[in-house]
């Protein structure tokens, strides 16, 4: 009897750069990891590229390969404003809440500061006459006959989306929901705040469900065209964990750090692996560079983001981003002072060195100062233009050589560019760490992207971080985040409720009716009672004040709990003070399954390992010979002759004089920094 053929399926994680798209799947036990150029156009296409050529390699359809990605796509329409044509729908008196917004200033002592314009104009923001108390008590019914005109007056206004968001609907969504029905003759998408953020603060709330009404229809396309090249497809939330496609399409609000929470989630498996469990992630693509500090606990979130100068209430890892890249564009501004950066060559037309430009950015610079080991990009198959790179980097020397009323050689221009460039990342890194009370000489670096490994050294000599960790496949980390990445589902509800013994029977009851529709939704998606795992958590404060934080403590002694986070965040704690459970908020995850670590062959003999060759380098202001090593080639155990460059598929490390490394049982290169 002939034995039937199983079905084999291959789980791919893909992340869209602003310069190149990564690819990451599992084969053979091993991970196989490739890039293509990202189209910025329709990020679609470069995507769908990537996953046929996963299934000619792999010898699986199309229909078989689970992909999960993380996508810039809501990002860059929130950053450019192309989004939808939005509706506002909301409670009489509550239209320009999105305008007046709250009254701090960005920019503290600009009096001329100037905020962003809300995504809904003020043509657009509609109010109907209801009111609903705090305490969820109908006050005024829903009008019928407004609700009638108002589906006319949007039919008329050609609206693509519609945010609803009353007053107090996280209480009671009874007026929400008849919207909703009388809205959905329209067939348009619908955003509504009791289903997307139930919980307080109408300025949050509103901003959020607007932001997401916004991209609905942009996301919901883009996630269809994809469909038709896999239909198993998750993506990557901000909070780091994936979600089913069409949850995304529905709540793209939840995904617009998509792909920066999966470079944090591969970064910190990668140090866990090796024994780290205090580090600061430096993750440095093409365009920009994204920095987030991550504890003994884990990821840090925040429900107080800000993305375009816009505020996100949903659940995002609290990552901060410069404009500062391996395409960021050097230039000499008005005040003779060389600028690097926030514009970048991006994918199209790309650094001078790429052939198609002549624009100096931080990439070119590496490239005449030596630091790519005499080699191209993507082992060799991206071929650089150095003569390009350097007539780009003459023009940048001679308008810096006006401006310093001295003669400024190209890598003397060079090595500017990166200092400034390091400056940029140094603050950044800071504002993470240093600004918020932590040392970062309790830390170690871990940096990835394409160019992450190129500044790290200076970047922890800079903030005093002992020890780098490297991981392999650094360029690639976030597509090996995102494909780790659990299936999580965020709930949340506000209470209001003093803390008291008589709380616990409602704190309770509430946690067990989020953990059930939590878990309904995870079984949806394939995971069964014991592939979940459900953390509860209280977003609490004293009474009276304006904003909260957020303790794992649920039972028990919680006030002195709470009491003790807030000695730690502000330095003092008012014991004698009622607390407040402001929120109830559960972390619900499907468990995927897991890649293993993957171990580098060992060597058991602690010597330096053999360099492939010798190149000529910028380091520190002088020019030395220095070994350049491939990263394949070195085993376990093996110590690294220091200066040195290290070459592999998706990224560049530099090592300068003075640091030590070696290669651990997990291929991940540790750097000793002096």
């Amino acid at each position: 009897m002939l034995k039937r053929k199983l079905k084999q399926s291959v789980r791919v994680g893909v992340d869209t750069g602003g310069t190149f798209t990564d690819f990451v799947f599992e084969t053979n036990g091993r991970l196989e990891i490739f890039k293509f150029a990202s189209t910025p156009a329709d990020p679609s296409l470069a995507v769908s590229q990537g996953l046929q050529q996963v299934a000619q390699k792999t010898g699986v359809s199309l229909k078989n390969i689970e992909v999960v990605h993380g996508t810039t796509v809501g990002t860059n329409a929130l950053l450019q404003r192309r989004g939808a044509r939005t509706a506002l729908v909301t409670t009489s008196g509550f239209e320009d809440v999105l305008a007046i917004g709250r009254q701090a200033r960005p920019e503290l002592y600009n009096l001329n500061a100037v905020s962003p314009p809300p995504l809904v104009t003020e043509k657009l923001r509609f109010g109907l006459h209801e009111r609903v108390t705090a305490t969820g008590e109908v006050l005024e019914l829903l009008n019928q006959t407004e609700l009638v005109r108002l589906v006319a007056q949007l039919k008329k206004a050609n609206v693509e989306s519609v945010a609803i968001c009353l007053l107090f609907s996280f209480v009671n969504p009874a007026h929400e929901k008849q919207i909703a029905q009388a809205l959905s003759a329209l067939n348009i998408p619908l955003s509504i705040s009791h289903q997307i953020l139930p919980e307080y603060r109408e300025f949050e709330r509103t901003s959020t469900v607007a932001i997401n009404a916004y991209l609905q229809p942009l996301m919901g396309t883009y996630l269809k065209r994809l469909a038709t090249s896999t239909k198993k497809l998750r993506v990557m939330q901000s909070s780091g964990g994936s979600i089913s496609a069409s949850v995304a399409a529905n709540e793209p609000v939840r995904t617009i750090l998509s792909g920066p929470a999966g470079g944090v989630v591969g970064a910190l498996r990668a140090a866990r692996v090796s024994g780290f469990e205090k580090i600061i992630t430096f993750d440095m693509g093409g365009t920009s560079t994204d920095v987030a500090l991550c504890e003994r606990d884990g990821l840090r979130l925040t429900n107080e983001a800000s993305v375009a100068g816009l505020p996100v209430a949903v659940p995002v890892m609290d990552i901060h981003t410069v404009g500062a890249g391996g395409g960021s564009i050097a230039r000499v501004d008005e005040g003779g002072s060389l600028r690097v950066g926030p514009e970048s060559a991006g994918a199209d037309p790309g650094p001078a060195c790429y052939g198609r430009s002549f624009l100096p950015t931080v990439t070119d610079a590496h490239l005449l100062l030596g630091h790519f080991g005499g080699a191209g990009l993507l082992g060799g198959e991206f071929g650089l233009d150095e003569e390009r790179s350097r007539k780009a980097f003459a023009q940048l020397a001679n308008e810096m050589s006006k401006a310093a009323r001295r003669t400024v050689s190209t890598i003397e221009a060079a090595q500017g560019v990166l200092t400034v460039a390091n400056t940029n990342m140094e603050r950044a890194l800071r504002r993470i760490s240093v600004e918020r009370g932590f040392d970062p000489r309790d830390f170690a670096l871990l940096p990835f992207g394409g160019a992450g490994g190129l500044h790290a050294v200076d970047l922890a000599r800079a903030l005093s971080i002992p020890r780098i960790i490297v991981p392999r496949s650094g360029g690639a980390l976030s597509a090996i985040g995102v494909l780790t990445a659990n299936v999580v589902k965020d709930q949340s509800r506000t209470l209001m409720l003093d803390l008291e013994p008589g709380s616990e029977r409602k704190l309770g009851e509430t946690f067990i009716e989020l953990e059930r529709a939590a878990a309904a939704a995870l079984r949806r998606e394939g995971f069964s009672v014991t592939k979940q795992k459900h953390a509860r958590l209280l977003a609490l404060r004293y009474k009276g004040q304006s904003f909260e934080l957020e303790i794992k403590q649920t039972k028990g002694n919680i006030a002195a709990s709470f009491h003790r986070a807030h000695r730690e965040r502000y330095g003092y704690a008012q014991e004698s003070n009622v607390v407040e459970i402001v929120n109830a908020r559960v972390r619900s995850t499907g468990m995927v399954a897991k890649l293993p670590p993957g171990r580098a062959s060992v060597s058991r003999k602690k010597n330096y390992a053999k360099p492939a060759k010798f190149v000529t380098a910028y380091l520190d202001g002088k020019k030395l010979s220095v070994a350049v090593y491939q990263r394949d080639e070195l085993p376990a155990g093996a110590q690294l002759r220091t200066p040195c460059i290290i070459t592999e598929y998706s990224s560049t490390t530099l090592i300068p004089p003075g640091a030590r490394a070696e290669v651990d049982d997990f291929g991940n290169l540790i750097i000793h920094v002096t």
